[in-house]
């Protein structure tokens, strides 16, 4: 099967390697990084190079490289699932993301998730994708207006990682409408 990369005009979006595993660590660790996100800093380079073994190799999920330096600053992709009871049955999936505070403001999340989007409706042929964020996580939520999702319903859950219960908001992109802003008819 051929690596997909996928290109935005500052990132290449590609596969993990395990090479990436201290870039990783060096913004996994910080703690506006992942708790906002459900999940918990991670203590160690090993602790990265494990979640590029499991979480991060799955299929869609991509190493943000900025071009400019070829550092990874992030990660972006689709993370298997969606709002679990809504839509049961449905083929659809969620995008996440988490990005290296010092790229906060710049405009590359949403530039990276444009790219996955594009990826997830054309190439994989899906027809509605998710996006979530955590009661307080107002920058995620402001990444998923800025790339056309649109606010559907919210929920508490308990999130398992950071062992505690939250408020979730949960929005979703149609193909049909994703077709329709990049066209520039919306």
């Amino acid at each position: 099967m051929a690596e997909i990369v996928l290109e935005t005009p500052r990132l290449w979006l590609r596969p993990f390697r395990d090479s990436d595993a201290a870039e990783v660590y060096a913004y996994a660790r910080d703690p506006r990084v992942g708790p906002i996100a459900g999940w918990q800093p991670h203590k160690s380079q090993e602790e990265s190079r494990e979640i590029i073994h499991t979480v991060f190799s799955a299929p869609g999920v991509f190493a943000m490289e900025l071009k400019e330096t070829g550092a990874v600053i992030g990660s972006v992709g689709f993370v298997g699932n969606h709002p679990a009871g809504v839509f049961p049955d449905c083929p659809d999936d969620e995008v996440g993301y988490a990005l290296s505070p010092v790229y906060w403001g710049m405009g590359l999340m949403p530039e990276a998730v444009n790219a996955v989007l594009e990826y997830g409706f054309i190439q994989i042929g899906m027809k509605r994708i998710w996006c979530g964020h955590y009661a307080g996580n107002w920058r995620s939520r402001r990444v998923m207006e800025k790339c056309g999702f649109h606010y559907q319903f919210s929920k508490t859950e308990f999130v398992q990682l950071m062992e505690e219960t939250r408020q979730s908001y949960f929005y979703v992109l149609t193909e049909e409408t994703w077709r329709e802003r990049i066209s520039g008819t919306l």
